[in-house]
């Protein structure tokens, strides 16, 4: 029989690849980490990982582990959240996979309104490029742009945002205001990097008018909103964002209008645990809180 806590070391180094980060988020020096996962494998027979250029990657045999492991740790938490009762259940780590948008200009302004509603819960907000997947467990939930296909997952949608153009003042009074998509092309357009857009529905300036290219590139939107405002071009913000910058003029709204939803997924093993409720009601309540460009609805 193997030691059911070096699952857990498993399941920390198969999140996050290395030996160090893993140490760090279970509080185990580094050495004791290689040695437990090295025993697991003993017992276990054949190798979990792959080692090459500083990441370890799962094996076939790990991966098949993987599932297990996962479903002995969301047992283990579900059993540990009703054994301790209603005074204690709102407490925890959550891991909440978001788009840098939503965290800045949704999530952030109720951050600490969360903190005091539920003290005993550590939110990790993760904004990097590209989605975590809570089906492998690189994160508990994630708000995405569009609703994933496959996945041990609970999705539902949570509402509908919309996006324009827009422009600052100055650059308008220079360039002129343009009358119709194709006068785009004439304008300096701000936009993401394209080899860099983690997701296809951030790819909005082909849809507003086929082979539109921007000339000033970023792969944050919080950046393109910066230059856009300082009047470096016309760019492609979410509502949400322009309704908290009254120096922004929408360009052709009347002509150019782009929908997008807010998917909250999260690991089907989860769902029902008390913190991860709490964080998804929270969740809803800061989309309902948007006072432009949204549009609040449920479907599963």
């Amino acid at each position: 029989m193997f030691d059911w806590d070096d699952l857990r070391v498993f399941l920390a180094v198969a999140r996050t690849r290395k030996i160090a980060p893993a140490a760090r988020a279970l509080g185990i020096d580094a050495t004791t980490i290689a040695r437990r996962l090295a025993r697991l494998e003993r017992t276990l027979g054949p190798e979990l990982f792959e080692v090459g250029t500083g990441e370890r990657t799962l094996t076939a045999h790990g991966q098949a582990l993987l599932s297990h492991a996962e479903s002995i740790e969301s047992a283990a938490l579900a059993a540990m959240e009703e054994a301790t009762g209603r005074e204690h259940h709102l407490s925890g780590q959550v891991r909440l996979s978001v788009a840098e948008g939503f965290g800045t200009w949704v999530l952030a302004p109720g951050l600490s309104d969360f903190s005091r509603r539920h003290p005993g819960i550590r939110l990790d907000l993760i904004t990097a490029s590209g989605f975590l997947n809570p089906s492998k467990r690189e994160a508990d939930m994630a708000v995405m742009l569009a609703r994933p296909q496959r996945g041990r997952l609970s999705v539902r949608r949570m509402g509908d945002y919309r996006l324009h153009l827009y422009a600052a003042p100055a650059y308008l009074a220079e360039a002129g205001t343009p009358r119709s998509t194709a006068d785009l092309r004439g304008h300096v357009l701000v936009g993401y990097v394209p080899e860099f857009i983690f997701s296809p529905e951030l790819d909005y300036l082909d849809e507003v008018e086929a082979g539109l290219e921007a000339s000033l590139r970023a792969t944050s939107i919080n950046m393109q909103h910066r230059m856009i405002a300082e009047g470096a071009g016309i760019g492609v913000l979410p509502d949400f964002i322009a309704a908290s910058d009254s120096g922004l003029v929408p360009v052709m709204a009347d002509r150019v209008e782009i929908m997008r939803s807010f998917w909250l997924v999260t690991h089907g093993d989860l769902k029902k645990l008390p913190r991860i409720a709490a964080v998804a009601l929270w969740l809803q309540e800061r989309i309902e809180t948007l006072k432009s460009g949204v549009s609040v609805g449920q479907a599963n």
